[in-house]
């Protein structure tokens, strides 16, 4: 229940809320309140403090936190920020990369980079297209370059089309069947020069949309010859990571099968390709010794026909590993407690790249306590050196000539794309600029930021530790008075296996900027820190993330950084989840915000996609623990507001879990309030959803706990039992 707005986009919507009926006139109201909403002006704020000196303390007004007047409005949040959905570069070095657009409602578009910085970067894509799977779910993988040619998935209707880079205005031409509708989807795709074909996952739905037949196929290139792609490999239940040796005769991939995640475990296989492009020989690299728990992954040629791969046997932590194709076994490159990899969520993940000038070193990002590092590993001296960025967490890196093209972020930088460059040894950085930015105007808000503190807190389990980022509340132009704590609000993040990130988000300046604390929470169960603590979570979703989450609460109040009394919790999807059972099981928190959130467990596992049908069977254990950890089974436990969103498009968290517990809740007399977007799916993707959803549960929580009053002009929402 991971939610990566990169990956996915929306159609068409309007809001509909839902508190005294699902009437169309309610629908018709919010509408009316959207249009009358005239939000400050930040330009013109900025503009006007920028003709002043930041005022010193003694200068500075004094407000209750949470009254704050920001600049950082929720149009601002809402327009500013671009996805980014994954980085490739040509053979000439050009850089391409996907965005989406929030404006464009969540459009995702091919964009190639100028040859230097005096050319402006283009769409490839044209209007009517928009490069998303929604290959399990979650999509990524959804776009591939050789040449000039970029092969991609467009979402209307999930086929593949390919496209020239080069000509413009080059009209996509489908290379796969129409089935009809979007029944078929493809991700994670390479180009077979050798027998003019691409190679890809391929999920079909047409048999069932809850039990996909998910394989490896190949697509003919050849132009006007569509044809039945072709299964390569299948039998299994998941298939990722599809990739070819140099000379076309080798193929590597990774698959897993119920009831595992790939993260649980999975297993790295390579076949042998005949003259005619079928399989004849197949062996199993990494993940079939039963004495071994491992989950390889992201597995990579060399131009010299060395296979590559990540897996975490033995020490618990993914690490770099190569195949000694001549006994079939596997040998460690380098050693460190650190994650070299992440969770399989999404296609197409990139975490290391052989460099082409030097074979023997590799260049990776790994993860360690909370930052990431960008490395050089030396495979034949198994050495590793450390390259200094400005990042300090990095994503996927692509490598261009002398050079690395890496997504990145910090806590004064948002996500974006860096070209780094180093010498000829690759020992030292010698050029970082930064190409690509999802916020490309956001310095004009630094005086407000907020800046992230790495922390580490007591569980409940003695000896054991969580991680957190603070973010204390900000503003140049306000203060609040000394004998007062600010309100906190504590986000748990999706998944659950996943991890919160300090850098710099403007969905949290714009809370911090209004004087709120805002703390990120990693969770046992979360990803980044090993396998054992992310096991922590198995048989106890529920448990160890609700009370890990109280815990930080709890002892940011005790370290004087929060207000005991004005603790609100707000989570998406797997941490909706966690939102709604501390409510429930808990009474740490005074209000919560559920966005597309888990309310019956088995309801759950009975409606949603076959990627994470099975997940729960691990996280939560039988059906006695899905009935006692289902807030929805609970109702009576609830004593505290929540505020609910949800899209009714969603597939992996179907409409009726949150329309379930708000029917409930409303009938126990709490008050609550629910806001439903059609067209919108796991996560909101359109700018207004965005904004709306931002501003409702700032104003919900001013209103039932903050005891201040929002300098925003924001027309509430109707609270049921409220008013």
């Amino acid at each position: 229940m991971a939610f990566t707005a990169i990956t996915t986009a929306a159609i068409t919507g309007r809001h509909s809320i839902l508190s005294t009926s699902l009437s169309s006139n309610l629908t018709t109201t919010v509408t009316l309140l959207i249009r009358i909403h005239r939000p400050l002006n930040p330009r013109k704020l900025i503009t006007t403090m920028a003709s002043s000196t930041t005022p010193s303390p003694e200068q500075k007004i004094t407000a209750p936190y949470g009254s704050w007047s920001s600049p950082i409005t929720s149009d601002v949040v809402s327009g500013a920020s671009k996805g980014l959905g994954g980085t490739s570069v040509d053979s000439r070095g050009r850089l391409f990369w996907i965005e989406s657009r929030p404006t464009e409602s969540g459009r995702l578009v091919i964009v190639k980079g100028g040859n230097d910085e005096n050319e402006e970067a283009v769409d490839v894509t044209p209007k009517e297209f928009s490069v998303r799977t929604v290959a399990q779910e979650y999509g990524g993988g959804a776009f591939s370059i050789s040449g000039d040619t970029v092969v991609f998935s467009n979402y209307k209707d999930q086929r593949l089309y390919k496209q020239s880079t080069d000509s413009k205005g080059s009209a996509p031409v489908p290379l796969t069947p129409d089935y009809g509708g979007p029944l078929v989807s493809y991700a994670d795709g390479v180009y077979d020069t050798l027998l003019n074909r691409f190679i890809t996952v391929m999920e079909d739905r047409r048999e069932s949309s809850l039990n996909a037949i998910t394989s490896i196929a190949s697509v003919e290139l050849s132009d006007n010859n569509i044809q039945e792609p072709k299964v390569l490999v299948g039998g299994n239940d998941f298939y990722a990571f599809p990739r070819l040796d140099p000379e076309g005769k080798r193929l590597s991939w990774i698959e897993w099968s119920h009831p595992n995640m790939p993260w649980d475990k999975s297993e790295l296989w390579v076949g042998y390709i005949s003259d005619t492009g079928d399989l004849y020989k197949r062996v199993c690299v990494a993940g079939g010794d039963p004495a071994l728990v491992e989950s390889p992954t992201e597995p990579k040629w060399s131009d010299e026909g060395e296979l590559f791969f990540i897996t975490d046997r033995k020490s618990g932590f993914w690490n770099l590993h190569r195949w000694v194709e001549s006994d079939n076994t596997v040998a460690p490159i380098y050693s460190l407690e650190a994650e070299f990899a992440r969770p399989l969520w999404v296609f197409g993940m990139n975490s290391y790249e052989i460099i082409k000038e030097q074979n023997n070193l590799i260049a990776c990002t790994y993860r360690q306590k909370g930052r990431s590092y960008l490395g050089i590993l030396d495979k034949n001296k198994s050495t590793l050196s450390v390259l200094q960025t400005p990042f300090t967490d990095l994503m996927n890196i692509t490598s261009g000539a002398q050079c690395l093209y890496v997504e990145g972020a910090s806590g004064v930088h948002p996500m974006s794309i860096a070209k780094v460059s180093f010498d000829d040894r690759a020992s030292n950085v010698v050029g970082f600029q930064i190409v690509w930015s999802s916020s490309p105007t956001i310095s004009e808000y630094k005086s407000y930021f907020s800046s992230p503190e790495f922390i580490e807190f007591p569980t409940e389990v003695p000896g054991d530790v969580a991680y957190a980022y603070y973010y204390p509340p900000t503003n140049p132009i306000y203060q609040a008075s000394q004998d007062e704590k600010p309100p906190l609000l504590l986000k748990s993040h999706g998944g659950p296996t996943a991890e919160a990130r300090g850098i710099l988000n403007l969905n949290v300046q714009f809370w911090t900027s209004r004087g709120w604390a805002f703390v990120d929470v990693n969770y046992g169960g979360s990803t980044g820190y090993g396998r054992a603590f992310r096991e922590r979570l198995l048989k106890r979703w529920g448990i160890v993330d609700v009370n890990d989450c109280c815990s930080c609460a709890q002892f940011l109040v005790e370290s004087g950084k929060a207000d005991g009394e004005r603790l609100c919790i707000t989570g998406g999807s797997a941490g909706g989840y966690t939102t709604l059972a501390a409510l429930a099981f808990k009474k740490t928190f005074k209000a919560g915000a559920s966005l597309y959130g888990v309310a019956d467990l088995k309801l759950l596992k009975e409606e949603t996609h076959k990627f994470e049908s099975r997940y729960m069977d691990n996280l939560v254990g039988g059906e006695k623990e899905f009935f006692e950890r289902s807030p929805i089974n609970f109702v009576d436990q609830f004593s505290c507001p929540i505020i609910l969103f949800q899209g009714l498009e969603d597939k992996v968290v179907p409409p009726d879990q949150a329309r379930k517990i708000y029917q409930a809740l409303k009938a126990k007399g709490l008050p609550v309030a629910l806001v439903e977007y059609e067209g919108e799916q796991h996560g909101f993707r359109k700018a207004e959803n965005i904004k709306f959803t931002l501003e409702q549960q700032m104003v919900f929580f001013a209103r039932l706990v903050g005891r201040f009053k929002v300098a925003d002009e924001i027309v509430p929402i109707k609270i049921d039992n409220f008013e």
